[in-house]
């Protein structure tokens, strides 16, 4: 009894692609739409203090809580968080965007 080893392409039928005119150039991806307030740097550069201070450890985990008591739980544990997060969340208490952490739509 012997065994023929073949090709692939003695199975299976070759299928050759035709060819395009010409290359298709890519094109860079365009960057996302601004709405009318998004262009703001002052707010910009505050969410990502705000963003910082979501990503420190040190001041603790920040999963199902706001950012405030957050902040004010690493003071009450003398972790030193800054003086400046606070103002700027009492500032900011109505805006989800500043309430929030950046962990706000991940289930527990």
């Amino acid at each position: 009894m012997t065994t023929k080893h073949g090709l692939i392409t003695d199975s299976f039928k070759v299928v050759k692609k035709a060819r395009r005119e010409g290359k298709r150039q890519k094109r860079p991806t365009p960057p996302p739409p601004q709405k009318e307030g998004d262009s703001d740097p002052v707010r910009e550069e505050e969410l990502q203090k705000l963003l910082k201070f979501d990503l420190d450890w040190r001041f603790g985990p920040c999963t199902g809580i706001s950012r405030l008591q957050r902040w004010e739980r690493a003071k009450l544990h003398g972790l030193n968080p800054p003086e400046e997060i606070r103002d700027l969340l009492l500032q900011t208490l109505t805006d989800p965007e500043y309430k929030h952490s950046l962990w706000r739509e991940y289930p527990l």
